[in-house]
């Protein structure tokens, strides 16, 4: 029991455990939908058939409340603290769901737009969370443990989307799929996550680096030493003061971002597309409409039900890799890499689908295509998992100055909103008149992503800030961003480590983190 008292008192494991219990909300929403969709009752209820645009309409709008909820929670974090905008965000988060499990309880007319306006409020608290949590995080951890704890984050993400899965699954199976608590329970048993984070948020400190940005040096000076103990906390605090007095004139706005020949424009482009390029991965949709996909190789819906909580979980065992290889090969390696296995996949399922759909004409028995294609469905899922899925995430904290890193987090969660509202949206339509050919589809998006990431993302890893503003410098004295031709090609790949005693932080965060634990 002596762990669980350190973990009492130990301020920073509380916010690392908090921060991953709140991503792992996310994740619980990308697989709490997969199967309610497919739901008889549900689609009874709501008034719509299952090939109907709707569904990937319902799905959708919940993304466009995000990209809302993360400007407005992160402008109520920035004025207010850290504390007050995930509580706000929270509580939003736990209204829409309720909306969502009321949707037609009782009564059917009128069903679609509480669900509807269920999905749009959660997405505004669940947009709000993405926002404000990196920021808060990041704050609060050590220098030398932010790696880990966005790591953590992450693999709660996948956490939470195993877990709406097997519910989900759970209940359709005892349920079956025309009881209307079959598509209820996934939903309300969703609320463990923000009532319970409501519950336990008022232990957590907050940012005394909010505290020093609003001129409350006391309250500042308070939290480092609850935080870090009396001696490390002045260290700190006297770090921290500094800091801001040089920064508190060099604040960035959002206008200052989108204004071409700004400094910080051409690292917001990176982070968009990185975004964007995120998107066109199709995994978004993978996670929504995983049964689908199966049963495009041709298996009944119960066994594809089945084999989609498998990928999952080969998904959560995977992502370890993620963090031995981020900063061991680099940033854009493991992006690139990503991209690559990606197409190849996606071009084998479109051939695998394609054979199983047509086995009959052909001859072929389902199983010679239908296995092979889910070793590169999983395969394919992994390779999301370790190039993408936290990777691009990572990037804007590298590429930003301090002033504006709250603002490159909350553009990365709109345009994450944005992109992801047009895939899944489209999705659903593709599967009902694509068919098979939705994969071709995502192969040669994820071609684009590949060679945008080799043409204009540069490797951040390794370097400190000020390194990586010369590659920012560099490119606009050469009138180029592509990564080949600025300083002839230096950040295409992670520095060569520095002798000992050289200025800038050369050694990746997560390096760090992995050789201090190993």
């Amino acid at each position: 029991m002596d762990w669980l008292k350190s973990f009492y008192y130990d301020k920073k494991a509380q916010v690392v455990l908090f921060s991953s219990t709140a991503i792992a909300l996310y994740g619980y929403d990308q697989g709490m939908m997969s199967l309610i969709n497919t739901n008889q009752d549900y689609l009874r209820t709501m008034g719509i058939a299952e090939d109907d645009a709707q569904v990937g309409v319902i799905v959708s709008v919940y993304y466009l409340g995000c990209a809302v909820g993360a400007v407005f929670f992160s402008w109520l974090a920035d004025k207010y603290g850290r504390r007050p905008g995930l509580f706000g965000s929270l509580a939003v988060t736990s209204l829409g769901n309720l909306l969502m499990f009321v949707s037609g309880l009782g009564y059917t007319r009128g069903a679609l737009v509480v669900m509807y306006l269920g999905r749009i409020i959660m997405g505004l608290g669940v947009g709000g969370v993405d926002s404000v949590v990196p920021v808060y995080s990041s704050e609060l951890s050590s220098d030398h443990a932010r790696g880990k704890a966005m790591a953590q984050e992450f693999q709660s993400n996948i956490f939470g989307l195993n877990m709406a899965f097997a519910i989900n699954l759970g209940v359709t199976v005892a349920l079956g799929k025309s009881n209307q608590w079959a598509w209820r329970i996934p939903i309300i048993a969703m609320q463990i996550y923000p009532v319970g984070l409501l519950a336990v948020i008022e232990r957590l400190p907050e940012s005394p680096r909010w505290f020093v940005f609003h001129d409350k040096y006391d309250e500042a000076q308070q939290a480092l030493y609850n935080i870090e103990g009396e001696d490390e906390g002045k260290k700190k605090y006297d770090e921290m003061a500094e800091a801001a007095s040089k920064e508190r004139d060099e604040q960035v706005s959002y206008t200052d971002m989108f204004t071409p020949g700004h400094p910080q424009f051409h690292p917001t482009v990176i982070t968009i597309m990185g975004q964007i390029n995120q998107a066109l991965t199709g995994y978004g949709a993978v996670s929504v409409y995983g049964p689908q996909i199966f049963e495009l190789l041709g298996y009944p819906t119960r066994e594809s039900e089945y084999l989609t909580q498998g990928n999952y979980i080969s998904y959560f065992i995977l992502m370890t890799f993620a963090w031995l290889l981020v900063d061991a090969v680099g940033r854009r390696s493991v992006l690139l890499g990503g991209s690559g296995v990606l197409s190849i996949s996606f071009f084998l399922l479109a051939l695998f689908a394609g054979l199983a759909s047509n086995k009959s004409e052909l001859g072929i028995p389902l199983q010679a295509v239908a296995i092979p294609g889910i070793v590169v469905l999983y395969v394919a899922t992994g390779a999301f998992g370790i190039g993408w899925l936290a990777t691009i995430w990572l990037i804007p904290t590298e590429i930003f100055p301090t002033t504006a890193r709250a603002q490159g987090t909350a553009v990365s969660v709109i345009i994450w909103g944005l992109a992801n509202f047009a895939v899944t949206l489209l999705t659903p339509i593709m599967f009902n008149n694509l068919k098979y050919w939705i994969f071709l589809v995502f192969a040669i998006t994820n071609t684009f992503a590949g060679t945008w990431t080799y043409l204009y993302c540069p490797e951040s890893g390794g370097r400190s800030f000020e390194e990586n503003q010369e590659f920012f410098e560099s490119a606009k004295e050469e009138k180029s961003w592509n990564v080949n031709k600025v300083d002839e090609g230096k950040f295409k790949y992670l520095p060569y480590p520095k002798p000992d005693g050289a200025n800038g932080e050369t050694q990746p965060l997560l390096r760090r983190v992995h050789d201090q634990v190993g």
